[in-house]
């Protein structure tokens, strides 16, 4: 199996339009798309940031993603079963780290 790419962060933000400005004026941000729930996707070629905003979790950065070759390996791996994404975003599914952080892994990848 080739090693997993991390390939993106999701920040819980409180101005997601403000926030993709800044990201695109300072970093040089592209926008990608954007989710029928208000998520801005912006890329940097290689690894995406989705700027999501829900008061229902805490500000900041809110999960990271791989994209690996194969989810069931990486459950066997990991020893535990990937949970389906049913939040409607691009991630198949995710798992979560042993502190409880979630972790998307997806075999298809994002608009990077």
């Amino acid at each position: 199996m080739q090693r997993p790419r991390i390939r993106h962060i999701a920040i819980n933000v409180q101005d997601p339009e403000k926030e993709a400005e800044y990201y695109k004026g300072v970093f040089g941000m592209e926008e990608k798309m954007r989710g029928e729930n208000g998520t801005i996707y912006l890329s940097d070629g290689f690894v995406d940031v989705a700027l999501i905003s829900t008061p229902r979790h805490s500000w900041g950065i809110n999960h990271f993603g791989f994209q690996v070759e194969n989810v069931k390996s990486i459950e066997e791996v990991a020893q535990t079963k990937a949970e389906a994404n049913v939040f409607g975003a691009i991630a198949e599914s995710w798992i979560r780290d042993p502190e409880g952080n979630r972790v998307d892994v997806s075999e298809h990848g994002w608009p990077v």
